[in-house]
């Protein structure tokens, strides 16, 4: 038995499931390698199947496919006690245009043993759902509904003799590509890290990761979904962002979402990056992050001489600013296991790997330009790497 099922959506009084026979087309299964013989009922099909010619044409000619008509949801049996294990490992052996062969781990039986497998999946971005059953086979093709260059998602869960159903398996996403002959049939990467930033009075920034390619990524197709079924191209784009308005939607019920899709050259598209909930117009604009103030501190660290075990460094510190300092306090961290053991022109004190040294009297104001100097001798085992972050009075030091 095979079903399609569409999402409520506010203001339909109930959710409506439409159920049609089963003959086998847009699905083919193919049993286990141990099994001796296919499932009992042959393989289920997916969708609306195909109707007999009317009496008295051609044979072979086209016929007319109707709608099923609404049946009620036939009740399923509990799942306890011991329902089958949960199918693992659901992959895509091959995904071509029209036709993706899935394949997974058979469940382990609970009380009685596995009689089948039901699967659901859907088109991306749509609220129409198929669903189709199979016997005791652990690989399937299904054919019904699938077209090139389109995102669809797959679940499977087992059920036994007794109708006892399994949890679903993992979420399986794959993408059609759009040739099955060409010389490119590998679709690119989906962009990542989809974010809304930059908001203003009217407009807002997308912004995504790049995807990468066998061939090369041409460009982003930018969508807006209204979180049900429609999805509408409003651009596509080089750059890994893409300006947008900031839009009401409508009905006011309706959801404002977009989603990218990287393209390359033959025309495949990737799968879709995370969706964003796009600003409405009212949104308080985004501040942008204060610029970082500009390093006022230059530090040079030299190690002046090292033995197995033991080093000297001399480490100065400039003030590059144009107002004096008054009081300074150099913090830096030891990238290894080393030691101060003693010090000069500075105090200086470790806690862990993290240094501080601060002034002496005599070199406690930094001029403009001015520079003081300070040297201490440490010890180490496992290595003496030069400190690469030093900070002095709190603010990052330029180094070197």
């Amino acid at each position: 038995m095979s079903a399609s099922l569409r999402r409520l959506r506010p203001g339909l009084p109930a959710l409506a499931v439409l159920s049609v026979a089963l003959l086998g087309i847009g699905l083919v299964a193919a049993p286990p390698a141990d099994a001796d013989a296919a499932a009992p009922g042959g393989p289920a099909a997916v969708g609306y199947p195909e109707v007999a010619p009317a009496p008295g044409s051609a044979p072979g000619s086209a016929a007319t496919t109707s709608p099923p008509t609404p049946s009620t949801t036939p009740s399923t049996p509990g799942t306890s006690p011991f329902p089958p294990g949960v199918p693992t490992n659901l992959a895509a052996s091959q995904v071509r245009t029209t036709s993706i062969t899935l394949t997974w781990t058979a469940s382990t039986p609970g009380c009685c043993p596995v009689d089948g497998y039901d699967i659901v999946y859907y088109q991306e971005f749509s609220d129409v759902v198929f669903s189709a059953n199979v016997g005791p086979v652990t690989t399937v093709t299904i054919t019904n509904y699938i077209s090139a260059g389109r995102q669809y998602s797959f679940r499977i869960s087992a059920r036994d003799s007794l109708g006892h159903r399994s949890t679903f398996s993992n979420l399986l996403t794959v993408v059609t590509p759009v040739t099955d002959t060409g010389p490119d049939t590998t679709p690119p990467s989906a962009p990542q890290n989809l974010t809304v930033g930059d908001v203003t009075d009217s407009t807002a920034v997308l912004s995504w990761s790049p995807s990468t390619d066998d061939v090369g990524v041409i460009g982003y197709d930018v969508y807006r979904f209204d979180g049900w079924y429609t999805s509408r191209l409003v651009a596509t784009v080089s750059a890994t962002t893409y300006t947008v308005p900031l839009l009401q939607p409508q009905p006011p019920t309706q959801r404002l979402l977009y989603y990218v899709r990287a393209r390359d050259a033959a025309g495949n598209v990737s799968i879709a990056s995370n969706t964003v909930n796009g600003p409405l117009p009212g949104t308080p604009p985004t501040t942008p992050p204060p610029s970082p103030s500009p390093s006022t501190c230059r530090v040079t660290y030299q190690k002046q001489s090292e033995w197995q075990g033991g080093f000297v460094a001399a480490v100065t510190v400039q003030n590059t600013g144009t107002a004096p300092i008054d009081g300074w306090t150099l913090s830096f961290g030891f990238p290894g296991d080393q030691e101060v053991t003693s010090a000069w022109n500075a105090t200086v004190s470790q806690s862990g790997a993290t240094v501080t040294a601060r002034n002496v009297d005599w070199n406690r104001v930094l001029t403009a330009n001015g520079s003081a100097s300070f040297g201490f001798q440490g010890r180490w085992s496992a290595g003496n790497a030069a400190p690469t972050g030093f900070t002095l009075n709190g603010v990052p030091c330029a180094v070197g």
